[in-house]
């Protein structure tokens, strides 16, 4: 897949650690340029059935004009060099951007040689990018923090990144103190990892969201370590943000139940998610939950424009408070062996035999309610398979299969019962 949009050769230059062009910024160094070489490139293509799947249902939120509907993925990366080994041009973004008809905001991978250059050559490659990307600066505590933050702010940033597992650190570190200010000073949007592999740090966002009403603060990943209870904090702080790039669906109906929905952001965590794909998750988890279209769509885009626009936020009302949800016994089955088996590739643990339990799980009776379901979740298992062949032939490393987002589909179709499924899906 190539870039179809935009001449991202210079920015993406300087995330290899080549130089910058004189208006793209500053030269970035060469930081492992030639380790980066050696490792596989994920591929971003997705099939044509799932975008035929993702443009339905986009059309149906339309009115039947899906490019009605703004689609703002508030959670992409671009970079070579994370120890991580994901790797990602801003031409292949740009490129996989372009095939879900989204916009994305942008920052830099990890970058064990800093940020400076890296932030400059994001900001390069929104600008030429003919409005397919914003850029957010990315900052470390321990390198100047606000001076980075105000220098890429002026530079044409739209928000900023912060990664507390990353560059080690909490969000009460008294290094960030004058960028939480800053970002206050300019209602800029920061998004904060959020995720795995860090403790707890909700009842420190809570104190920044409220000393910092201007600081519109994302919690990336669903906010999933505090997600118990930091809804109910969310309901009386409308400056605290959800990003929904995550794969279980057991936390992201959480979040739809706890925290209202024009606090929750689309976000795919590209290249390592599918910014269609991803959509295609939220939408029926959305639905799952109760939510109406226009605050569905609130969710993929209309808010994320308003927050990068520095306007006022929609109002999305309530919580849908759904927190008990139907559980249709036999698509449980499914859902159980595949988190089981997604838990064992994420601890790198031969899965084969709990994918083979969920396939097995699939095999109702023809006539049975469930049959439309396991369809489709035996055709996406059959996808990552031959994904994962082809992987294994050509001997590529990564972080995970490339094919790991098939399986994340397969598990949301089997934890939203009651929203339908096609007719048809073709994943040759």
């Amino acid at each position: 897949m190539s870039a179809q949009d935009a001449d991202g050769g210079a920015a993406a230059e300087a995330l290899a650690g080549g130089p910058v062009a004189s208006d793209g910024g500053v030269a970035a160094g060469a930081r492992m340029a030639e380790v980066a070489a050696t490792f596989g490139r994920p591929d971003l293509d997705v099939a044509t059935g799932v975008l035929d799947w993702y443009t339905a249902e986009r059309a149906a939120l339309g009115g039947g004009d899906p490019s009605s509907v703004a689609i703002v993925d508030a959670h992409t990366h671009v970079g070579e060099h994370d120890p991580d080994t994901m790797r990602c041009s801003p031409d292949e973004l740009i490129a996989h951007l372009v095939q879900a008809d989204a916009h994305g905001v942008v920052f830099p991978l990890r970058e064990p040689g800093g940020y400076p250059g890296p932030n400059d050559a994001v900001i390069a490659a929104a600008a030429a990018s003919g409005g397919r990307l914003t850029a957010f600066g990315r900052v470390d505590p321990a390198v100047e923090p606000a001076h980075e933050a105000r220098r890429t702010l002026d530079a044409g940033a739209r928000g900023l990144k912060l990664h507390p597992r990353g560059e080690e650190f909490q969000l009460d570190d008294a290094r960030l103190e004058d960028t939480w200010a800053l970002a206050h000073e300019r209602r800029v949007p920061v998004l904060v990892h959020a995720g795995r592999g860090i403790p707890s740090l909700g009842a420190h966002a809570v104190q920044v969201a409220t000393r910092y009403p201007g600081v519109r603060l994302i919690l990336a990943h669903a906010g999933i370590s505090d997600l118990a209870w930091i809804g109910r904090q969310a309901q009386e702080l409308p400056n605290l943000y959800f990003d929904t790039s995550w794969w279980a669906p057991a936390d992201l109906l959480t979040l739809f139940a706890t925290v209202p929905a024009g606090q929750i952001l689309f976000a795919s965590d590209a290249p390592y998610g599918r910014t269609p794909i991803t959509a295609l998750e939220i939408i029926r988890i959305a639905r799952q939950s109760g939510i109406d279209d226009e605050r569905i769509k609130m969710v993929l885009g209309a808010q994320m424009q308003r927050l990068l626009a520095g306007e006022e936020p929609l109002d999305g009302g309530q919580p849908s408070g759904a927190t008990k949800v139907d559980v249709d016994v036999l698509l449980d089955r499914v859902a159980t062996y595949l988190t089981a088996g997604f838990g064992q590739l994420v601890a790198r643990i031969p899965s084969t035999e709990m994918f083979a339990l969920a396939r097995l799980s699939c095999a109702v009776p023809a006539d049975s309610p469930q049959a439309a379901h396991c369809r489709v979740i035996v055709d996406l298992l059959d996808a990552y398979e031959r994904s994962l062949a082809l992987e294994m032939a050509k001997e590529v490393p990564g972080v995970l299969p490339g094919a790991v987002h098939l399986l994340a589909l397969a598990l949301n179709v089997a934890r939203t019962p009651d929203v339908p499924v096609p007719t048809e899906l073709e994943l040759e």
